[in-house]
């Protein structure tokens, strides 16, 4: 076999290899990144339920008070302020 034809012979092997090590390096980098989507798209629904279990729970609670300022006397409206020990 002559020497160009050992060049060309390893020049194609070298590309394959190449070329096969690329396409799998590929594959597991793809891979690597839709398992991240999945990860980030369970963690989104997580707390897109906690935020509607929060939102409910709310709810329950201002008809709650709402159900019992009805029930009881209250001598001073309720406020967003915080307690203080001057009363």
């Amino acid at each position: 076999m002559s020497t160009k034809a050992k060049l060309t012979l390893g020049g194609s092997i070298l590309f394959c290899v190449g070329t096969v090590y690329g396409v799998h390096y590929l594959q597991q980098f793809e891979k690597q990144l839709m398992r991240q989507g999945i990860e980030k798209d369970d963690e989104r629904r997580r707390k897109l339920k906690q935020r509607e279990e929060n939102m409910r729970e709310l709810e329950e609670q201002q008809a709650l008070h709402q159900e019992l300022l009805k029930t009881q006397k209250v001598s001073k409206a309720p406020s967003s302020e915080p307690a203080t020990d001057d009363d």
